[in-house]
């Protein structure tokens, strides 16, 4: 038999309420924002999946929806942003951009259509080198002045603060990636080299 053991935590009233006087309400009487602990939230996950014993021996293959963990990072709390049911387009579009097809068998790999909308990521709180912050009320309180503030801009200076952001994670990748790149073995690892014309 296989068990699985996860570490969840419920979110506390006191964060949910700071959540949703930060961000207010959607159509639905529900929060626009949430914090959730990474093992709590599964998504609809449609395709082939594997089991496998504790050895890695096949136990079984089966085609089918499942709920998986959304996010790579199960042991962090992460901050969503509930997303309208438009956001994702029409039922049929939905259906026919994530539709895919098992052994002749049509799956959704996204499953059902969200007809409530979603939640969507917006942040994990954890450092920049990826170690573990608590749900506090100071990092709540942090995240909370964001969410207030972001709310009094403009569509378009929200999507340069989020442009500019992506293009200050490019260029830390790209100096993180020179600094790999330029540190590693010499060219030809020091072994001489001529060209041919």
């Amino acid at each position: 038999m296989i068990r699985v053991t996860r570490e969840t935590h419920e979110t506390p009233a006191w964060a949910a309420r700071v959540l949703r006087a930060a961000g207010g309400i959607n159509r639905f009487g529900e929060a626009n924002f949430r914090a959730v602990w990474g093992w709590n939230r599964l998504a609809w996950v449609g395709g082939r999946f594997e089991d496998r014993d504790s050895g890695g021996a096949l136990i079984r293959e089966a085609i089918e929806l499942r709920h998986e963990p959304k996010y790579p990072a199960v042991n962090r709390w992460h901050i969503e942003r509930w997303a309208p049911p438009e956001f994702y387009g029409a039922p049929r579009d939905w259906f026919r951009n994530t539709m895919e097809m098992e052994d002749g068998r049509a799956i959704p790999a996204l499953g059902p259509y969200p007809s409530r909308g979603e939640y969507e990521h917006c942040l994990t709180l954890e450092t920049p080198r990826g170690d573990f912050i608590p749900l506090t009320p100071a990092a709540l309180a942090h995240v909370a002045r964001a969410i207030e503030w972001s709310r009094g801009l403009r569509a378009g200076e929200r999507r340069a603060a989020l442009d500019r952001r992506d293009a200050h994670e490019d260029r830390d990748y790209d100096s993180f990636a020179d600094a790999v790149l330029s540190d590693a073995a010499p060219a030809f690892h020091g072994v001489p080299f001529v060209a041919v014309a």
